[in-house]
C-alpha cells in the first residue's frame, strides 16, 4: 500500500523545535470537505464529529460541503475546490483508471460493502439473478447499479445482453416498479427501497438482490483525498481521518444523536425516514462479520484489488490500477480507535 516520503512524514508530525508552544495550536489548519450528496444519515458522521469538536481536537477548522453525487468527489479534489472527500469508492476507482496521473488516494474505508443492488417484486417471477434475462431495468444512465452491473452479471452468472435498460431520470425509477412498467430497478439499497415503500410498496413486497451475495463483493463508502494533499498535510490529513472515524462510531453507538445533530443542521429532516435509512445502512453495508471482529477500514488489499478489476471490467478500461498504489493505511488512527 502506498507510503509517503519520510520527510512529509516528519514535517506532520510537528518536528518544529524552535516554534512556542501554542503558535502552532493557535493557528488551525483549514480544510475543505466535500461529501457525497445532500446531508443524509449515511454522510451524518461528518457532521457529527465537527459539532462534537473532533476536529478542533486535531487543531483542523473545517468546512463540510454537501456533493452533488459520488461521480462528482474525485474531480473536486483534483481541481482543489477541496481537500478531502467521502463518497462511494468505485466511482473514484473509475476516476483513478481513467486518470492514472491525478493522484487520487484513498485513506479510510468505512462500508465494508457496497450498496449496490437490484429490486424487484417479491409477488412476480424474478426469484434470482438469472431470472432477470429477458427482463426490464428502468435506471438513470449515471446510476452506479447500472454503470456496474455488467460486473454483476458476469458474477452472477446473468447473459447481460439479454437485459434491457430503460433510461429513466432519478424521480422516475421507483415510480416505473410500482406501477409495472419495468420489471426491476437497479440503485442503492438505502435509497430506492426507502423510495419504493415511500410510495406504497413497503420492504415485504419488494426482493432485493444485493450485489454482494451474488459474487460482486466491492466496498462502499470511502475517505478520499490526493497524493500532494496528504504529502503537504499528513498532520491534517491524519487528524481529519480520525475525526471523521469517531464520528462514524458515534453514530453507530448513538443513531438518535446522529438525527439531532442532523435536524440541527438540515431543520426540514424527516427524522422517522433518515433513522430507517441508518438503519437499512448499518444492517446491509456497515456491520459486517469482518467489521465486528477486525474493526473500520481493516481493508483485504487483495479483495481490493479484485474489486478494482471489476471496476475496469463494467467500463472496459485497462487494467492499470494497483490496490497498493490507491489506498494507504498510513493515516488510520490505531485499530483499538475503529472498532465497533
Amino acid at each position: 500500500m502506498t507510503r509517503l516520503p519520510r520527510r512529509a512524514a516528519l514535517i506532520g508530525a510537528g518536528a518544529l523545535p524552535l516554534a512556542a508552544p501554542g503558535l502552532a495550536r493557535a493557528q488551525a489548519s483549514r480544510l475543505r470537505l466535500t461529501l457525497d450528496w445532500a446531508f443524509q444519515s449515511p454522510n451524518a458522521f461528518a457532521l457529527v464529529a465537527r459539532e462534537k469538536g473532533y476536529f478542533r481536537e486535531a487543531n483542523i477548522d473545517v468546512q463540510i460541503d454537501r456533493g452533488q453525487g459520488s461521480g462528482g468527489v474525485p474531480p473536486a479534489l483534483i481541481s482543489g475546490s477541496h481537500d478531502m472527500g467521502y463518497a462511494d469508492i468505485n466511482p473514484a476507482i473509475r476516476f483513478v483508471a481513467q486518470n492514472p496521473d491525478a493522484g487520487l488516494l484513498c485513506v479510510a474505508v468505512l462500508h465494508d460493502r457496497a450498496p449496490l443492488c437490484a429490486i424487484v417484486r417479491a409477488d412476480g417471477p424474478i426469484r434470482e439473478p438469472k431470472d432477470l434475462e429477458g427482463k426490464r431495468l428502468a435506471a438513470p444512465d449515471f446510476d452506479a447499479g447500472r454503470q456496474l452491473f455488467p460486473a454483476f452479471a458476469r458474477a452472477a452468472g446473468v447473459d447481460a445482453s439479454k437485459v434491457t435498460f430503460l433510461s429513466v431520470s432519478p424521480a422516475l425509477r421507483e415510480p416505473m416498479l410500482v406501477r409495472r412498467e419495468a420489471d426491476g430497478i437497479t440503485g442503492f439499497v438505502t435509497t430506492s427501497a426507502l423510495a419504493l415503500r415511500g410510495i406504497g410498496m413497503d420492504l415485504p413486497a419488494q426482493r432485493t438482490m444485493m450485489y454482494y451475495d451474488h459474487g460482486l463483493n466491492l466496498y462502499g463508502g470511502a475517505i478520499l483525498t490526493t497524493r500532494a494533499y496528504a504529502q503537504r498535510n499528513p498532520a491534517v490529513v491524519r487528524g481529519a481521518v480520525s475525526a471523521l472515524i469517531r464520528g462514524f462510531r458515534d453514530t453507530i453507538s448513538d443513531p438518535q444523536g446522529m438525527i439531532r445533530t442532523l435536524r440541527q443542521v438540515e431543520p426540514l429532516t424527516d427524522a422517522t425516514l433518515e433513522l430507517a435509512r441508518h438503519e437499512l445502512n448499518m444492517e446491509r453495508v456497515v456491520i459486517t462479520p469482518h467489521v465486528r471482529a477486525q474493526g473500520i477500514s481493516a481493508v483485504d488489499m487483495g479483495r481490493m484489488q479484485t474489486g478494482i478489476q471489476a471496476v475496469e471490467g463494467a467500463f472496459n478500461l485497462p487494467q492499470r490500477v494497483q490496490a497498493s498504489a490507491f489506498y494507504t493505511e498510513e493515516f488510520l488512527p490505531p485499530a483499538d480507535q475503529r472498532r465497533i
